[in-house]
């Protein structure tokens, strides 16, 4: 095989494996849940560390690899990622864990700021749509595979295999970038610009811990208070460092043109709902409720990630047949039906009542993401490509944690509230505190039988429906936050995102997405061979007619 496909199979299998680890935990929470005795929010925090962290880095590190080498800069993260893997399948603690989250979610920055621009360097003309197409489809694999792929490790091999996997696939990513991947710099660099690196990492870490913590710590707590407002402090010195500096990290001035603005909330509406719910739904399926392993679980969301994947192919097409906004918004609301359609669930119904939800909502999804990035990029000139890209992967990102955190929130506080209310006037009322963190961590069963010898089996039983009625009572408040998310990212879509704001693309440049991966380039299409963070199947040229939007 020619050396330049050997370095797409490369960047393809790190973004791969970054990807896929977003989602690929998700099923093996309750599982790591019981042997590391871990609560609700340490759970939270093994999406939340890798989501942070990765958002945070993926900006600098594009700077970085400019600098530096853009295949040392992605080689280091595959080393990086596969060692932080490594960490991660040994954990014996919680703590230990979720710092190792933290780790590879820095390695995985660095990997997903740097393939665009390896690709870009690597491919030139029509080949260059055809990688980033191919990009496209591992993304989409990656997202639709994830569910599938942790039920099935953890089934056979534990929790832990869902890391270890990682380390033969990360050594053969690794040969292979040293042997394929040709470095390459900008020799134009600007410089890297860490004071705001420093004040958005700060900005979102302060904001995420305070929002994970505030139920345990309360509200008005000098901590949580403390966090909030220190979050708002450093995310307006970071305002106006970027704006002061002529060479910013993250360029403000994007926001004002409507559709990048409209692209940026479309990336973190779409992220903090539906993928945000990904967390409870698999604690419902499993030990919060319905009690299937991780493999059942894992199945049971094909209806969302199999129609993903399925859709993504189509949206591609209709990108250059249909306006731009109609499937960032027409998607979003799709989803936002999805969820409202999964509303309204009850302790004793099978999961197949949200069979219709989760398919609206995985053809909502499938519309949203091919276009979402290369929107983003359409509508900025050549060189700013790569920034736009990586802001847009950044605010997908923080809508994961952010959304997270922020559901995490309330589904706690409602899950405390039930079972406290369920339990008044019980003996079991003294152990409300108890069974609401064992609950909110898919560990209900294991709670009941902990109660067990201290109960009649009629007060079990009085136990478990008050713990399961709580548990979707959280769930159905959830569905209906994140549909308002949604239909708020859709309004914003449809009104933000407008033709002319779209650069007049010509060979050898203009906006554009991986081939049937969004608002297609003219003619051959192209990327800055020095463009800055943006991930595989995010951004990219692309043979085509142009965007409409």
């Amino acid at each position: 095989m020619d050396r330049k496909w050997l370095a797409l199979v490369a960047v393809a299998t790190g973004v791969f494996m970054l990807l896929i680890d977003v989602t690929i935990v998700n099923v093996a929470l309750p599982d790591i849940a019981s042997d590391l005795d871990s609560s609700f929010s340490n759970l939270e925090w093994v999406i939340n560390a890798y989501t942070l962290t990765l958002a945070s880095t993926l900006l600098v590190a594009g700077s970085v690899a400019d600098l530096v080498g853009r295949r040392r800069v992605f080689v280091t993260g595959l080393v990086v990622f596969s060692l932080a893997s490594l960490g991660c399948g040994l954990s014996t603690t919680p703590l230990m864990l979720n710092l190792l989250r933290g780790v590879q979610g820095i390695g995985g920055g660095m990997m997903f700021a740097t393939s665009l621009a390896i690709i870009a360097q690597t491919f030139h003309g029509k080949e260059r749509g055809v990688a980033f197409g191919i990009m496209g489809a591992v993304t989409g694999s990656a997202v639709a595979l994830g569910p599938l792929a942790g039920g099935v490790l953890t089934d056979a091999f534990g929790w832990q295999a869902v890391f270890l996997v990682n380390l033969p696939i990360g050594a053969a990513a690794i040969a292979l970038s040293l042997a394929r991947i040709t470095e390459s710099k900008d020799p134009h660099d600007a410089g890297i610009d860490w004071l705001g690196a420093i004040l958005f990492a700060g900005a979102l870490f302060l904001l995420i811990f305070g929002l994970v913590d505030a139920n345990k710590e309360g509200w008005g707590s000098p901590q949580i208070l403390g966090c909030l407002i220190g979050s708002v402090v450093l995310l307006v010195a970071f305002v106006a460092a970027e704006l002061r500096r002529e060479n910013p990290l993250f360029d403000l001035r994007l926001l004002r043109k409507p559709t990048f603005l409209g692209a940026s909330l479309t990336a973190f509406c779409m992220s903090a709902s539906l993928f945000a719910l990904f967390l409870y739904l698999t604690l419902y399926l499993q030990g919060g409720v319905l009690g299937y392993s991780p493999l059942e679980a894992g199945l049971r969301f094909l209806p969302i990630t199999g129609l993903t994947f399925l859709c993504g192919p189509i949206a591609g097409r209709l990108t250059t047949k249909v306006p731009v906004r109609l499937l960032l918004g027409g998607g979003l609301g799709f989803v936002g039906i999805g969820l409202i359609l999964m509303h309204g669930i009850e302790p004793g119904d099978p999961w197949t009542v949200l069979i219709l939800g989760f398919a609206i909502a995985g053809i909502g999804s499938g519309f949203v993401n091919p276009p979402l990035a290369s929107t983003a990029i359409g509508v900025v000139e050549q060189r700013r490509s790569g920034m736009a890209s990586g802001i847009n992967s950044t605010f997908r990102q923080v809508g994961i944690a952010g959304g997270v955190a922020a559901l995490g929130a309330v589904f706690q506080h409602k899950v405390e509230a039930g079972i406290t209310s369920g339990l008044a006037g019980t003996p079991a009322a003294a152990r409300a505190d108890d069974l609401s963190a064992a609950v909110t961590a898919g560990q209900t069963e294991a709670a009941l039988k902990g109660i067990g010898s201290q109960a009649s089996p009629e007060q079990i039983d009085r136990i478990r429906d008050v713990a399961h009625t709580a548990f979707v009572s959280g769930l159905n408040t959830l569905f209906l936050i994140t549909a308002a998310v949604a239909l708020i990212g859709s309004v914003g879509a449809f009104a933000l995102v407008r033709k002319q704001d779209f650069v007049a693309s010509g060979p050898g440049q203009g906006p554009g997405g991986p081939a049937g991966d969004g608002p297609a380039a003219a003619e051959e299409g192209s990327a800055p061979a020095g463009a800055r963070p943006g991930g595989a199947g995010d951004a990219g040229p692309a043979v085509g007619e142009g965007a409409r939007a």
